[in-house]
């Protein structure tokens, strides 16, 4: 990495500190509703786990969906591509949280960063470990090295109690064979999984190994390097809802986003990128944090492409 980072996160700080329209914090889920949109971190974290920051970039904030990416490493890496059998790996096209294209592509996801993917995912990794969201925990503390990484209890107890659409969707796949376990303890595996919370700093170490090729913070291997891969590639096309083009088209990056406000890219091979601001665009991604994603591949010329 150049000597001048630092300089260029200042610089994408102060620009996106004057940029208008900064779109609004998660609703639907009341516990993330009153985050302030004005509200920016961003951290880059080197394979050796320098981190550089700006802004907010210790603050922890809701992780949300940016945990799916973690849980379908952590699944690949005990069961490897028998997962494909039972979600795909293509673009929905729609909403994160739609029943459309389940009925008639016969209860199997269209990816695993979709919510019914990540339901499938977690149901795996259930049956793998027996408790999927604290596989999660210990492996966000390992690699982050913070051990007071944990959940949010009110926000899993608001999405449990707004989680109508994620129920409708694990008993339906349920009713082709695609979920094992019951569907109300994998929706409490789910809930707290997303309530994860963390800071930029924390997720830009956290998935260093996705720009290491599948290797650990400490040098054991996670993933072998064509799994991540496979993960950095669907992170690409599917890790910003149904607006992975455009985030591919402006960033460059293999990128996935949470309702929380956050967003995390990978620059296989050189470092990683967390971005936070809580002001959403009508497609749950971070305004701010897409702005200044599009600037740090601008300015530093880092992108796979």
């Amino acid at each position: 990495m150049p000597s001048t980072l630092q300089p260029v996160l200042d610089r994408i700080a102060a620009e996106i500190e004057t940029l208008p329209g900064r779109g609004s914090p998660a609703d639907y889920i009341p516990a993330l509703a009153c985050a302030d949109p004005r509200r920016f971190g961003m951290a880059v974290a080197e394979l050796d786990g320098t981190v550089y920051g700006v802004g907010d970039w210790r603050h922890p904030f809701s992780s949300q969906s940016i945990t799916k990416v973690f849980t379908l490493a952590l699944d690949l890496s005990l069961e490897g591509d028998e997962l494909w059998e039972h979600v795909g790996r293509e673009p929905s096209g729609n909403p994160f949280n739609s029943l459309v294209q389940l009925e008639y592509e016969n209860g199997i996801p269209r990816n695993p960063f979709i919510n019914a993917g990540a339901l499938v995912v977690t149901d795996r990794l259930q049956t793998l470990t027996g408790d999927a969201s604290g596989a999660l925990l210990a492996f966000l503390r390992a690699e982050s090295g913070n051990d007071r990484l944990t959940f949010d209890e009110k926000v899993a107890a608001s999405e449990t109690a707004h989680g109508d659409r994620n129920a409708a969707l694990a008993h339906f796949m349920a009713s082709y064979g695609n979920i094992g376990n019951p569907v109300p303890a994998l929706l409490d595996q789910y809930f707290r999984q997303c309530s994860v919370e963390a800071s930029c700093a924390d997720l830009a170490l956290a998935a260093g190994f996705l720009a290491r090729h599948g290797i650990r913070a400490d040098g054991s291997t996670l993933l072998t390097r064509s799994r991540a891969k496979q993960v950095n590639a669907v992170m690409l096309t599917c890790g910003t809802y149904d607006a992975a083009g455009d985030f591919a088209h402006r960033v460059g990056l293999p990128g996935k986003s949470g309702v929380g406000g956050g967003i995390i890219a990978v620059v296989p091979g050189r470092c990683t990128v967390c971005v936070w601001s809580p002001g959403l665009d009508q497609r749950g991604n971070s305004v701010a944090g897409v702005a200044a994603l599009d600037r740090f591949t601008t300015l530093t010329g880092l992108s796979v492409f």
